[in-house]
Formats: structure tokens, sequence, C-alpha cells
């Protein structure tokens, strides 16, 4: 159970509007096109990860990046997001700002991200226009490249939270879950386009020569779909402003008062007011004393009040976060390394020989049928995603996520086995069913857990002022926190053993044993709401 506010000493769980302001306040019903305006943030993301995965080693490699940095590059990034996601995601929890809580932060990354873009793709032509001594501008375009990589990577996983929990705010139970099938639909939409922009020969087309290279014609498709699908989002679903809602709660009413509503639906996370409602100020009635939330000076939680908080979090969150790291785990040792793969294994090439070398050119046409096969990823994603609506019904939250992880591990089993170019593009799309699980399945259950936890503080209408007061916020970045940590692992590890193995089908067998072990936790472990 989600808390237990009727025994004293015993630490709930809240994850209502989450600094403790509001009792269990249904939001209204959300149009299609409303969810779709919103996913388009996902679709935008996605599509320069795109663009990342197909030019980012090549910008490095071009700029004489040392390979004793590329571990700095990749591991950079995941380890401030692990360590910064809880702490804004519970900022986010308390945002008062006029624009919402949510909105603030996801503009700010976005803006990051396109920065990031910017810095990576133009860095070293800006460098090489501006300084002529050869080694100061190696220096330079290192450094610039660098940054960007780090900074465009950074933003784009750290986004991810506050959208989810921006989703969660404003939209009812059943439209959450709507939510983020559209969300893994534009996610594999965004991911097929970027990778097929990405395939593109620019540099003998019109527009190639126009802009000068190719990265310049990449960061000018980056740059006008981030800014317009973010500019979409944000305009989404309008956000109530914490500080004015709170304004609206009368000081004498008390917490024992029952909620009453003129039109049966509360206007929670809109940007309508609640009127003729009622919502509860329980924690602002702190020793007898009643108080307007609007009057209580805003609560920051520090970090050791935020530790604690995650350290304290119900089993069945901490299993839930366990069981998305193991996912994340598998997946990504396979999807990094994935053209690789194809370039050594499938095709026999060598990117160690020669580059105007028969074995070199095997190995790139390996890795641009790698790219095909991402791309293949993609677009299952996209249709896995807009089928699981109805796979649903049949088999459940449970059955979903257990025939993810087990399909992904099956396939890349057989990849690793029988290293065949057919065989992998078709079983390419077992990755996209895979990809598809891990955007929806885990925040599903979030949305089912705060659900239940709800419906029983509107039963009991109690929430107990020692309550370990956690948010939506915090609880998407928890989550998300665990690809990031799975990406230090990654990162870290799999050099290492590709290193003691001499061979990069290692990747795969660890992929598909790390996947079926994961069935396993999530069948046995994972926490599903009847």
């Amino acid at each position: 159970m989600g808390s237990n506010g009727g025994q004293a000493g015993t630490h709930t769980y809240q994850s209502l509007l989450e600094d403790g302001l509001f009792g269990f306040v249904e939001p209204p019903r959300r149009s299609t096109g409303r969810l779709v305006m919103h996913s388009l943030a996902m679709f935008g993301r996605e599509f320069c990860y795109a663009v990342e995965a197909a030019y980012v080693t090549p910008v490095l490699l071009s700029v004489g990046l040392p390979k004793s940095l590329y571990s700095v590059v990749w591991l950079l990034s995941p380890i401030l997001g692990f360590l910064l996601q809880p702490a804004v995601g519970s900022a986010s929890d308390h945002c008062r700002s006029r624009w919402g809580r949510r909105r603030p932060y996801i503009l700010s990354l976005a803006i990051m991200m396109l920065l990031g873009l910017a810095l990576y793709l133009n860095g070293d032509a800006v460098v090489s226009a501006l300084i002529v001594n050869p080694r100061r501008k190696l220096v330079w375009a290192i450094s610039i490249t660098m940054t960007g990589v780090v900074l465009f990577d950074f933003a784009a996983d750290f986004i991810d939270g506050p959208i989810k929990a921006y989703l969660f705010d404003v939209c009812s139970h059943r439209d959450k879950e709507r939510g983020l099938h559209f969300h893994a639909l534009f996610t594999g939409f965004g991911g097929a386009l970027g990778y097929l922009l990405g395939a593109i020969d620019w540099a003998h087309l019109e527009l190639g020569r126009v802009l000068g290279t190719e990265l310049q014609v990449m960061f000018f498709f980056s740059a006008l779909m981030l800014t317009f699908c973010f500019i979409i989002h944000l305009c989404s679903i309008p956000e109530a402003p914490l500080r004015d809602i709170a304004k609206d709660i009368p000081p004498q009413q008390t917490p024992q008062d029952p909620p009453l509503s003129s039109d049966g639906m509360y206007e929670y996370g809109s940007i309508k007011k609640v009127k003729n409602g009622y919502v509860n100020p329980e924690p602002a009635m702190q020793g007898g004393k009643n108080k307007s939330p609007a009057e209580q000076p805003q609560r920051v939680m520090t970090m050791k009040a935020l530790l604690r908080a995650l350290v304290s979090m119900p089993p069945h969150y901490r299993c839930l976060c366990i069981s998305h790291f193991i996912g994340w785990t598998a997946f990504l040792s396979n999807m990094l390394f994935f053209t690789d793969f194809m370039g050594q294994i499938v095709y026999h090439g060598d990117p160690y020989s020669p580059h105007n070398s028969t074995e070199f050119l095997i190995y790139e046409r390996g890795v641009e049928v790698g790219c095909w096969g991402l791309c293949i990823n993609s677009v299952s994603s996209s249709v896995y995603s807009y089928f699981q609506k109805a796979l649903v019904s049949y088999i459940g939250l449970k059955g979903l996520y257990f025939m993810g992880y087990l399909l992904f591990g099956l396939g890349t089993g057989l990849v690793g086995l029988f290293p065949n170019v057919y065989s992998t593009l078709v079983l390419c799309t077992v990755f996209g069913v895979m990809s598809s699980t891990l955007y929806t399945v885990p925040f599903n259950l979030i949305t089912e857990y705060h659900h239940e936890e709800e419906k029983e503080q509107a039963r009991g209408w109690s929430s107990g002022s020692s309550s370990t007061e956690r948010g939506k916020g915090v609880d998407c970045a928890a989550l998300t926190c665990m690809v990031q940590l799975a990406q230090i692992l990654v990162g870290g590890g799999l050099g290492f053993l590709i290193n003691i193995a001499g061979s990069v089908v290692v990747v795969v067998i660890v992929a598909s044993a790390v996947a079926l072990t994961g069935c396993c936790f999530v069948a046995l472990f994972v926490r599903y709401v009847d």
C-alpha cells in the first residue's frame, strides 16, 4: 500500500499535488489533439538523439579527441544526471512560477539541448574559421565539441522526468495512460525520421552545398524540429501556477470538510481554478493554527531530506526502479554497440584497418546497415506502442512488461549466436518492442500507484503531518535516474568486457542474459495494481 496514515510513527507516501497542499482532485479529460501536442516533445527529443547517434562518433574522431577522453565524454553526462535529477525533480514539485511547475524546467532544458547541438555540430567549423594556430585550434575544437556533447546528453536525458511529471499533473488517470502511449508512439517516429535523414548523403545535394557541410544541414533540421516540437509541447496543456491555486484555498476550511463540487469535476492541474470545490490544506494546519497555504513560506527540500525520501520509498517503488535499471542496462548494452556489432561480427569488417582497405570499407557498409536496423527499431517501437493499448486489456501491464523483456532477451540471444544480415534486421523489430515497453509500462505503473494512493487518501482525508513527502517530480526523476545509472554501468563496464573477450559479440550475449534476468524480476518482484 502506498500509505498508512492511520498508524502513528509510520511513514506514509504522498504522491498527490506534491507539496501536500492538495487532496485527491481529478483533472479534467484531455482531447486527443492536446495529448498529441504534448507528445511532440518526445518526437523532437528522439529526433535529435538519432542525429547524435549518427554523427557524434564521426565528429569526435574528426576533431582529434584522444581515446583517453572517450570515457569522460560518455560518463560525465549520466553521472551529472544521476546526481542532480532527483534534486531538480523535487525543486519542480515546489516551483511557484507563474508559468507552472514543470514548464520552466522543460524550457530551460530544451534551450540547453539546442545549445549542445550547436556546439558539437558547428564547433569545429567555427573554431577553424576563427583560429589559425593548429595547436590552439585543436584544443578549442576538442573542448567545444566535448562541451556540446555532454551538454546535449545531460539535457536530453534530464528532460524526460519533467515531461512525464507535467503529463501526470494535468491529466486524469485514463489520459495519463493514453498520453504515455502517444509519447512512445512519437518517440519511435522521431527516432526513425532522425535516422533516415542521417542516412542521406547531404554533401552531394543542393541543401548541403548551400549550408556548407553535412553537419550544418543536420543542425538546421535538428534546431528547426526541436524548436517547433517544444513550442507546441509547452502550449499544449496549461498548468495552474502553484501559488495561484494556493491563494484560492479559504483559510477557514478544515481537512474534515467533505469535497464539494457543483459540476462533479475538479480542475486540478489545469489553468482553470478550483471553483465550488474543496482542496485539502492539511499541511497548513500545523500546531492547531489555520493558515492559508498562500501564506506559507515556500518549502525547500534539502539534499538530506531528498536522500531520506529516496531511501525510504515504499518497496514496490524500489522494485520498479530496479526493474527499470535492469531493462535499460540490457537495452543500452545492445543499442550502443549495435552498429559496431554489425560492422565487425555480421559483415566481418575491421575498423582498425587502413581507411582505403577493403576490410574498412566492409566495416563501414556494416555500420550503414546497422543504422537502418536502428531505424527499423524505431518504427517497430511506434507500431507496437499503438497496439499496446489493445494488448493491455488482454494480458495486463504484467504481461506487457514480461513480454517486452522476454522477446528482447530471446532476440538478442539469437542475434549473438547466429549473426546474419537478414535475420538480424528482422530481429531489430524485437528491439522496438523493448524500447516501447521501457518508455510506457514503468510510468504506467507509477500512475497506477499514484491513483491507488489518491483513492486511499480520498477515503481517509488524512495524510499525517509526519509523512515522508514526495512528489510526482521526484517519482519520475527516481525512475529516470535508473537510465543514467545504466549508462554509467554500460559505459564503464562493457569496454572492459570487450577487451577481455576480444570480440564485440560479448555485448549482445550480456544484453540477452540481463534481459532474461529482468524477466524473472518483473514477474516475481514488481507489484501490479489490480
